[in-house]
């Protein structure tokens, strides 16, 4: 039995690994409840890049085993992998912002970040499974969904420097606001609880409040991402392992550059610029595969190094420019402010 002309086995045996890391992860390197610091989040980065890159190579030598029937050479499947996951990685810098924001919203302790990105990523490994499925079945049923699919990549870059600097407020989200007058909710943490029993009511925890928050965003995210990785190849199989690797590595991304995030205030504009690359490349490409015109073929390579350059430029000009210091408040008048909002 084969799903997207990969061998089920094959299938099973990514999954597996997968949860047999995630587990691993969980149950035994963070088994006890502890803030993550810097060095540790550091090395952790550095692991999951490691396994993503090795099993980068796993596709340059093996694809033909893989998936036989392929077009890509090895070399072209393995480029198509490390693009995708550039990509990603790349679009996964825009999480970490909204995390941030989440996160000091619901003032959740250091020590249990962790566990709510983990169930984070959890939930964001299935929902990226759905839409990658759909948006395959999409493109290879309904061609012209990749003029859709550019147009929305364009459209949601030029958002994302339209609505820079905006702060956002995750207590209106409609779904927070609709969960909080259905479901009994308590002001106060209980531990790494999301759920205690309160006069023999269940009640739901601020740390499940925001585990919600970074789910619905994950989901939204996911409906930017996903196209943009389409652009890039429309293989389901590489879709699918370059954005699991880009999302186990998104937690411990997080904790490593927390702290270094307001120094990369240009990189917000390279990812959108990103986006609108990619968008422009999937209107090209169905331009390509209707054949109308005779346009040549857009290399995966050339996507790379356009990703990488715009990336690295963005990177370059935060440093190059850093930005204005922002004038310091009164530590007791900002927790007045913020529990008048709250």
């Amino acid at each position: 039995m084969e799903v997207a002309n990969v061998s089920i086995w094959i299938w099973a045996t990514f999954l597996g690994f997968v949860l047999g890391f995630l587990a691993l992860d969980l149950g035994v390197f963070h088994r006890k409840v502890h803030a993550i610091r810097m060095r540790e989040a550091l090395v952790w980065s550095v692991i999951w890049i490691i396994v993503a890159l090795v099993f980068n190579g796993v596709i340059w030598l093996f694809w033909d085993r893989i998936q036989p029937s392929s077009s890509y050479s090895n070399a072209d499947a393995a480029m198509a992998f490390f693009a995708g996951y550039a990509v990603e990685r790349a679009l996964s810098v825009d999480n970490i912002f909204v995390f941030l924001i989440v996160f000091a919203y619901f003032r959740v302790p250091s020590e249990y970040q962790y566990r709510v990105l983990f169930l984070g990523i959890v939930g964001a490994l299935v929902f990226r499974g759905i839409f990658i499925a759909l948006g395959a079945t999409l493109i290879a049923k309904f061609l012209w969904t990749m003029v859709v699919f550019g147009l929305f990549l364009i459209l949601t870059g030029v958002k994302m420097v339209v609505i820079h600097g905006k702060e956002m407020d995750p207590g209106k989200n409609p779904v927070v606001r609709w969960f909080r007058k259905v479901f009994p909710t308590t002001d106060d943490y209980h531990g790494a609880n999301f759920f205690v029993r309160i006069n023999g009511v269940l009640t739901a925890t601020p740390l499940f409040v925001a585990l919600l928050v970074i789910e619905l965003t994950d989901i939204v995210f996911a409906v930017d991402s996903i196209p943009a990785i389409f652009a890039i190849t429309q293989d389901p199989f590489i879709v699918f392992t370059s954005n699991v690797f880009a999302i186990l590595g998104l937690r411990a991304l997080f904790f490593a550059l927390a702290g270094l995030m307001q120094l990369f205030h240009y990189l917000n504009y390279g990812l959108a610029l990103v986006l609108v690359f990619v968008g422009v490349k999937m209107l090209y490409g169905y331009v390509e595969k209707v054949g109308t015109w005779g346009i040549p073929h857009m290399p995966t390579w050339l996507s790379l190094v356009v990703i990488v350059a715009i990336l690295g430029a963005s990177v370059a000009a935060s440093l190059a420019w850093p930005p204005k210091p922002q004038p310091q408040v009164d530590s007791e008048e900002r927790v007045q402010s913020e529990d008048t909002e709250l």
